[in-house]
């Protein structure tokens, strides 16, 4: 007893000693509960400051339930997907004057039409990225649509961005869907504002010109050269049309189909979507003047979407403009060249490769000629004594990639 008492005053006696090893084991226990529960501060400040930047983000996203109400309605008559887990988004650029950011553009009329709209195809396990450029001059076969003010209109035969304004992004889509038999999964409209934001936040994009540009209409004035567009500067260059190039709608969406390759090669270079401190401001305007099916309306489903196209290369990544040319019965519109268009839908529908290439390489089906149509012709023809060509060859068709360098 007296051992053991003497033996627990020792201790004690040791205890009570700021120098002791018992202090020195109070003292670690201490800073392990104050570092823990500072750990603990920083995770859930970390975790409320991610929560917020979430919410802030995933709330600016507009969610198009009009639209999705309204192609249920037509679910039947919807063409069906083809492949699993291939997908088509459909990408609208509304020349809508509604808004702070877009007044600058024009009178606010209260319609709007698609000034740029795009069929995007992702493959199957995300090899490769089509981006294929619907002609607003187009003229298609629209559906009756529902009006914003819940009247119908006919259906009738007109240029395709009618579709827009006549009966908003649902009538873009079955209008789409009804020209090419293609299932649109989903889609997305962005206006002037979000454009403009989402190159400024990429810190501008690398352009070279042949020429200087002075165009009045567009508020653009640049050198001839190597430039650098910020946002205001990009949205004159890809919707200028009077004094640059030939002045066509086609040499335009070319414009735009280069500004956009290079666009994408920026964001991919730069490693923006592997950097949250580069991918914030980029998120945060692109999520800001968007509206999208309510699939897609929420971070998480543009990250599902975002995620599978990180791993596809740069010259995967693919621009080109549905096969047309000017309408029989009017010059100022255009057609498409059967059945080369038909080709495209179908390599699209399947999920089977195609390729682009610029003029000069250019090898489909028929040649291109100078006003942006098809001409007749075919590629290179077998010779005597030569093996005979692949039967089903991978059609090229004219276009570029997100590889090729603007000033290259």
């Amino acid at each position: 007893m007296g051992s053991e008492g003497a033996g627990r005053g020792v201790d004690e006696a040791v205890g009570a000693s700021a120098s002791g090893a018992g202090g020195i084991r109070r003292r670690r226990r201490r800073w392990v509960r104050y570092g823990a529960l500072g750990l603990c501060g920083l995770v859930v400040v970390a975790g409320g400051a991610g929560v917020a930047v979430y919410l802030k983000l995933d709330g600016n996203i507009t969610r198009d339930e009009a639209a999705a109400a309204e192609l249920a309605r037509f679910e039947r008559e919807r063409p069906t997907s083809l492949v699993r887990d291939a997908r088509n988004i459909l990408l609208i650029g509304s020349d809508s004057r509604a808004g702070d950011g877009n007044r600058p553009y024009g009178r606010d009329s209260g319609t709007e039409r698609s000034d740029t709209t795009i069929l995007l195809h992702l493959t199957a396990g995300r090899r490769s990225a089509t981006a294929v450029s619907i002609p607003r001059d187009l003229m298609v076969d629209v559906p009756g649509c529902r009006r914003p003010d819940g009247s119908r209109t006919e259906p009738m035969f007109a240029m395709f961005n009618y579709a827009f304004q006549a009966g908003g992004s649902a009538c873009t889509v079955r209008t789409v869907e009804r020209l090419t038999d293609i299932r649109v999964d989903h889609h997305a409209v962005v206006d002037f504002r979000g454009f403009k934001e989402m190159v400024d936040a990429v810190d501008g994009v690398r352009i070279c010109l042949a020429e200087p540009i002075d165009d009045k209409a567009a508020k653009l004035r640049l050198p001839a050269g190597e430039v650098t567009l910020d946002g205001e500067q990009a949205l004159g260059y890809v919707r200028a049309r009077k004094s640059l190039g030939d002045g066509s709608d086609t040499d335009r969406m070319d414009r735009q189909q280069r500004f956009l390759a290079a666009l994408v090669n920026k964001v991919w270079s730069n490693g923006v979507l592997l950097n949250p401190v580069k991918l914030y401001p980029v998120l945060d305007a692109a999520t800001s003047s968007l509206t999208t099916d309510p699939d897609l309306a929420s971070l998480r489903g543009l990250y599902e979407l975002a995620r599978g196209l990180r791993d596809i290369p740069t010259e995967r990544v693919q621009f080109l403009t549905v096969p047309r040319e000017s309408y029989l019965y009017n010059a100022n519109r255009d057609q498409l060249v059967e059945p080369e268009a038909e080709k495209l839908f179908e390599r699209l529908r399947t999920d089977t490769p195609l390729e682009v290439a610029g003029p000069s390489g250019y090898s489909g089906y028929r040649s291109y000629d100078h006003e942006g149509g098809y001409s007749d012709g075919k590629g290179a023809a077998e010779r005597p004594g030569e093996p005979a060509a692949d039967p089903a060859p991978t059609p090229t068709f004219r276009g570029n990639t997100a590889a090729e360098d603007a000033c290259g």
